[in-house]
């Protein structure tokens, strides 16, 4: 399987405190990778360097075989989606933030309806929607317009910091499988930071866990959930499951 990104001796800093340390990854393209560790971390610092919201100090990161650096921001930003962990909508309807993205990506005018109509339902909200104030929404369904937004550039990669911390257990099991069945049936990568560790489980392909700011370690989910010998993920584990 290829790789989506890859780092290599990443280091990121703000104001002269390090945040990332000679971080060295591989995330595979087409799986879903979970960013796991605790608050301070630098679970959202290393999401925010894979679509160019900051960069590196030091280090590389390639995506799908090229420097990022590389990229047009814009060309990257349209390939590598991003959903923040308070999902942020547009004053308007639905419609109106989707356009947004259309209008980003450079939809033909003629492909703007049928592909707006396509994202709703892979976000898993009804048509009707479009025509809704995206601002009157609960936070579940505004969370899943920022997917929908993402998907209308036709996305290859979704960044997500953290996206069903907002939510009651109940919609955020209901995002979780909408994003496991978009990966699977889109062949969408997905890298999502997030501290509920049942979700990561059961979503997950592959796991990275991250603590001050340095890969702890990084694996099959399942292997290290069952066993991993490590000494600090296994006492992450046991304090927060």
């Amino acid at each position: 399987m290829s790789h989506a990104f890859v780092l290599r001796g990443v280091r990121q800093a703000h104001d002269d405190n390090s945040i990332l340390h000679d971080i060295d990854l591989e995330i595979q393209r087409g799986q879903i990778t979970a960013l796991i560790g605790p608050s301070g971390s630098g679970k959202s610092a290393l999401l925010r360097l894979l679509n160019r919201l900051s960069d590196p100090v030091a280090g590389e990161i390639m995506y799908s075989g090229r420097p990022i650096a590389d990229y047009p921001i814009g060309e990257l930003r349209r390939r590598v989606g991003f959903v923040f962990q308070t999902p942020v909508v547009f004053p308007g309807t639905v419609r109106d933030n989707l356009l947004v993205a259309a209008e980003i990506a450079g939809t033909p005018s003629d492909e703007i309806e049928p592909r707006m109509e396509e994202a709703l339902l892979l976000a898993e909200l009804d048509k009707d929607f479009a025509d809704r104030d995206a601002t009157r929404l609960s936070v579940g369904q505004k969370q899943r317009v920022n997917i929908a937004r993402a998907l209308m550039t036709a996305c290859e990669t979704l960044l997500m910091d953290e996206p069903t911390a907002s939510l009651d257990p109940e919609t955020a099991d209901k995002l979780g499988r909408t994003i496991a069945r978009l990966s699977a049936e889109r062949g969408l990568t997905v890298v999502a930071a997030t501290h509920r560790l049942a979700e990561a489980r059961e979503l997950s392909d592959h796991m990275i866990m991250l603590d001050a700011g340095s890969v702890i370690e990084a694996g099959p989910t399942a292997e290290l959930f069952e066993r991993s010998s490590h000494p600090r993920l296994r006492a992450f584990l046991k304090s927060v499951g």
